[in-house]
């Protein structure tokens, strides 16, 4: 029987028997920073110390993994140099993963896991990848007006359903317009090249309703009462809306149709500037929007080569240059990870830490 994509997604994410609930863990299945290498755990220890300065030092300082997979990311930074600092951290930090997905067996005690985002926190709450596996609905343009697309969960088969709610409506016409309003927007941004879906084929524009993000993303912000929320995701921009939707999946580390049978991921981009709107609109505090690559460079991962005199004066030491400055080029590559989006949502405090370096 065909689903709304919203209800489809849900169930084969993190349904009984869903993709992040009952399996290995996403880390077998696509690669993001967090797996890449131990240097992005390194930036955003980097970034935490100057956190908590701007905080004043609090007990606990609390550090929130949404969306933690098997707890890589605070594993990394438990094992990192939380006492490396003028003010040390490890007596103070609070380490919390916050995952659908039954607590690991073997994750260090100093980890606290949990199905939700706890309140009353101050420190810094991480999303990486967490918001594109956020289920929504999809929408394909009819003559009409805008209307649900359904989807058969074994197959992946589609049809269009009812029309979208007015909630859903007031968003696709503030965050995503059609093609011919954008043309007219932005002259000459033209038409985006469609995407493989049978619909678009057909000429027909789908849309990736992003409301149930916004209110994912205001929800976890409100949880914060001080420090800083990041938000680290595929994404695009208004006057980018990318005509035949992003919607994919990937098992095995291959991209594959995005079928919501539970055996694979499922994930589409995420609207970023209407995602940062709705945290603003509760934090009341001006966000910052930048790429991955130029977070990572402010946070000292410049990728550049060692010198080639290292060589001689240190052949095992230039040979761990070399592999450290392939994995910040990874990390850093604007065709992929470096690609990016860093949102940052301050909460109760004058700035941005990472822009007041």
């Amino acid at each position: 029987m065909p689903l709304p994509w919203r209800l489809a997604m849900d169930r084969a994410l993190y349904g009984p028997d869903g993709f992040f609930v009952s399996g290995t863990g996403p880390a077998d299945h696509f690669r993001t920073s967090v797996h890449a290498s131990p240097v992005f755990a390194s930036c955003l220890l980097r970034l935490l110390h100057d956190l908590d300065a701007a905080l004043g030092h609090p007990v606990p300082l609390d550090v929130v993994d949404v969306g933690a997979g098997r707890g890589e990311l605070l594993r990394t930074l438990l094992a990192g140099s939380l006492t490396a600092a003028p003010v040390p951290l490890a007596d103070r930090v609070r380490l919390i993963a916050v995952e659908k997905a039954p607590r690991p067996h073997n994750l260090p005690p100093e980890i606290e896991w949990r199905n939700e985002i706890p309140p009353a926190l101050t420190g810094l709450l991480l999303a990486t990848e967490w918001l594109d596996n956020v289920p929504l609905n999809l929408a394909v343009q009819t003559k009409h007006g805008w209307r649900y697309l359904l989807v058969d969960p074994t197959t992946g088969d589609e049809s269009t359903g009812d029309p979208v709610t007015a909630e859903d409506a007031d968003w696709l016409d503030q965050w995503w317009p059609t093609q011919t309003s954008l043309i007219k927007e932005f002259p000459s941004a033209g038409v985006p090249e469609s995407g493989q879906n049978s619909l678009i084929n057909e000429g027909v524009e789908r849309a990736e309703i992003g409301r149930s993000r916004d209110e994912a993303w205001a929800g976890a912000v409100s949880r914060l009462e001080r420090g800083l929320a990041l938000a680290v995701d595929y994404g695009h921009l208004r006057a980018d809306r990318p005509v035949g939707g992003t919607l994919t999946g990937y098992r095995g580390g291959r991209q594959v149709a995005a079928v919501p049978d539970g055996s694979c991921d499922v994930t589409a981009h995420v609207a970023m500037d209407s995602v940062a709107s709705a945290g603003e609109r509760v934090a009341r505090c001006a966000y910052t929007l930048g790429s991955q690559r130029e977070a990572l460079r402010a946070l000292g991962a410049d990728g550049g080569r060692p010198p080639l005199s290292l060589a001689s004066r240190d052949p095992a030491g230039y040979l761990r240059a070399l592999a450290d400055a392939s994995v910040v080029a990874e990390l850093t590559d604007p065709a992929g990870l470096g690609g990016h989006w860093w949102l940052r949502q301050p909460v109760g405090l004058t700035s941005d830490p990472l822009v007041a370096r």
